[in-house]
């Protein structure tokens, strides 16, 4: 396939994923705290769908797998949220049947499937180890943010889950430079910064928004895009 149309397929997903970051840091910057908005989780399933899209494409084991293992939990986020029952019903089936419909394409493929992933010559073992790890660690987040949620009854987003952010999100930056990969090395490089703004929000540390927040124009401004994100 068309190496140009493979890269949209990937910025379009890492578009989506930085701007759910983005939506996020925003609300949290404004109330002061870590906030957990319907849309983070609603713009992550169709990142996802795009991201594993690249990855099968790209023949990259560890994008898959971390794309693999966070999309149910992005469900259920929704669902903690009592925002899944008032999605559409046509979206709630698509969400659901084409992770179905990639599966088939991985085991009967003939060109990208299951065994060109894993035995990509591109990737080092190395490398894909590496990569594979880092990929683990930044989606073990969501693992241990739905299980933190799950007890909590309400979908949030504790401290581990920047954490996890921080260390895996370096990682995949690191293993993007040898891949020339430039969608992971983009979105990852511009990530961290959230991830840490996050981690301070966390420990008590002001918004930044404070600071701008006393000029009465700009504050209208932010409480109205605040207010916007639910």
């Amino acid at each position: 396939m068309n190496n140009y149309l493979v890269i949209t397929f990937g910025f379009l997903a890492q578009f989506l994923f930085f701007a759910r970051t983005i939506v996020q840091w925003f609300k949290s910057e404004h109330e002061g705290e870590v906030i957990s908005p319907v849309i983070y989780w609603q713009i992550s399933l169709l990142a996802s769908i795009l991201m594993l899209t690249y990855g099968i494409l790209r023949n990259d084991f560890s994008i898959v797998l971390g794309q693999v293992l966070v999309y149910s939990v992005y469900v259920r986020n929704l669902q903690l949220k009592k925002a899944w029952e008032k999605m559409h019903f046509l979206t709630r089936y698509l969400s659901i049947i084409i992770p179905a419909l990639y599966l088939g394409w991985l085991i009967f493929g003939e060109n990208y499937n299951f065994i060109s992933i894993i035995r990509n010559d591109n990737v080092t073992l190395f490398l894909l180890i590496w990569g594979s790890a880092g990929q683990v660690i930044f989606t073990s987040r969501f693992l241990y943010q739905w299980i933190y949620s799950e007890y909590h009854n309400d979908s949030v987003l504790p401290l581990g889950f920047w954490i996890f952010s921080t260390i895996g999100s370096l990682m995949i930056f690191i293993y993007s430079i040898p891949r020339l990969d430039p969608v992971l090395f983009a979105s990852h490089s511009l990530g961290l910064f959230m991830y840490s703004r996050n981690i301070l929000l966390h420990y008590g540390k002001k918004g930044l928004f404070s600071k701008v927040s006393k000029i009465p124009s700009v504050k209208n401004i932010i409480a109205k895009v605040s207010d916007k994100i639910k």
